[in-house]
């Protein structure tokens, strides 16, 4: 039985985070007190390429902080590339386990299609 998911990202995995930065060639996320723009903030920080400043994580609520200057700092594309690679990682850790397999396929637009097959090792 096939079922689609659609996932809102809420990052709260410091592993899938680094195996994110991993995925996409980023530099390895450093955990502490980061200076944006006119802040100072706290929690598991990325630098995405071409951004002035990183997006730090708060693993406990969830939440993201950045100053990208409306997009003049860093492209919102890069960060919705990074929140995908999250997403796709957490899911393989979360189902492998679990004990399923999965089968990863990116797609023409860009997005990326997971089959977890239950009882199978992957």
């Amino acid at each position: 039985m096939s079922h689609v998911v659609q996932i809102e990202t809420q990052v709260r995995d410091a592993t899938a985070v680094r195996a994110g930065c991993v995925r996409l060639g980023l530099e390895e996320p450093v955990e502490g007190e980061v200076k944006l723009f006119s802040e100072t903030v706290s929690g598991l920080a990325v630098q995405l390429r071409e951004w002035r400043y990183p997006v730090v994580f708060d693993l406990n609520t969830g939440k993201s902080r950045f100053d990208n200057y409306q997009g003049h700092w860093g492209k919102q594309e890069q960060l919705d590339e990074f929140l995908q690679a999250y997403a796709v990682e957490k899911t393989k850790i979360e189902a492998r386990c679990k004990g399923y397999s999965v089968v990863e396929q990116s797609l023409d637009d860009g997005s990326i299609k997971l089959a977890l097959c239950v009882g199978a090792a992957g």
